[in-house]
């Protein structure tokens, strides 16, 4: 979590998405969620789960073990994250070439 006095991470809105729904499947479940858990709730491919989660490491705001499952952690606090939308309020977005 950030320190005191730190500004808070910045992050775009689908990120922000990413970061609420792990912290609030984990205060509900106990556990972090699987990468399966996220596929089905934002309703993209496990390519797609597994790109945002690296990104989410590289820029901080999230920690992992490797070879660990379940063992992702957010590092902003709560008071930062967005609302978790609703998986109906979840927009899609491909950025794929067509063939």
């Amino acid at each position: 979590m950030n320190r005191a006095g730190e500004s808070p991470l910045e992050f775009t809105q689908r990120q922000g998405q990413y970061l609420a729904f792990i912290d609030a499947y984990t205060l509900v479940n106990g556990r972090p969620p699987a990468q399966a858990d996220m596929q089905r709730f934002f309703s993209v491919t496990s390519p797609t789960v597994h790109q945002m989660l690296l990104t989410l490491e590289k820029a901080g705001l999230i920690s992992r073990k490797p070879g660990v499952a379940r063992s992702v952690t957010v590092l902003v606090n709560r008071d930062h994250l967005p609302r978790l939308d609703s998986a109906e309020d979840q927009t899609v977005k491909s950025t794929g070439t067509r063939y």
